[in-house]
């Protein structure tokens, strides 16, 4: 498997096969979404567009980095959110880079949303699509966020079938920039827990897979969620 690590501002052209990484916060927090029984999440591209579409979609739960805001239900917060019943719910998220780095690949044929919690289950889809080139994302940093590139390789050594252990690929992402922050609370909206729930290797059996439906980036979970 040919695999390329890119930044957002690095996608010339729409891969085949992208898989974004957002380790610190937004897909595991959209992981811990699908496990507390929502049916879908929207990427939404703006705040603006967000509380659109909570105002035309009221039992739709939004939620947003940073502190709480009105318009929105939720942060994007995983320590937060695992006490959240969301069931049959749907969920719009909106975050400063995972949401982003999904739609900059909304054209692709394949696009999976990851971090640490569905590594392996991300790893098995492609082996199952027996992807030939894979283009991972790292949404964080203008893609230099390690927390996220330790992610990406860690989940493409997997996808080859080969034996990883995830301890090097975990200690990079512990000491990485953003886990400071969240972890000194320089960030907004923060539960003491969130390292330690972002850096659960396969906490989740499923992948989650970002598909167009009318217009709007859709993220589900292919594999057995909840």
């Amino acid at each position: 498997m040919e695999t390329r690590f890119l930044g957002i501002a690095d996608l010339s052209e729409a891969p085949s096969v992208a898989v974004v990484v957002d380790v610190m916060r937004a897909f595991t927090v959209a992981a811990w979404a699908f496990a507390q029984g929502a049916e879908k999440i929207v990427l939404a591209e703006s705040l603006d567009e967000a509380r659109a579409l909570k105002a035309r979609h009221p039992d739709w739960v939004a939620l947003k980095d940073g502190p709480p805001a009105p318009g929105f239900d939720l942060v994007n917060s995983p320590g937060l959110l695992r006490s959240v019943d969301l069931g049959g719910r749907t969920v719009v998220q909106k975050t400063t880079a995972g949401t982003v780095g999904a739609l900059a690949v909304k054209d692709a044929s394949l696009v999976l949303c990851a971090g640490f919690v569905v590594a392996e289950a991300t790893a098995r889809l492609l082996r199952t699509r027996k992807s030939r080139s894979v283009t991972f994302v790292v949404t964080g940093e203008d893609g230099r966020a390690d927390e996220d590139l330790a992610c990406a390789q860690y989940i493409a050594r997997r996808a080859t079938g080969a034996g990883t252990d995830p301890a090097e690929f975990l200690r990079r992402a512990a000491d990485s920039r953003a886990a400071a922050e969240l972890a000194e609370c320089v960030r907004q909206g923060v539960h003491p827990d969130d390292v330690a729930l972002c850096l659960e290797v396969d906490r989740f059996p499923f992948a989650m897979v970002a598909t167009l439906e009318d217009s709007l980036m859709v993220l589900r979970p292919w594999g057995e969620a909840g």
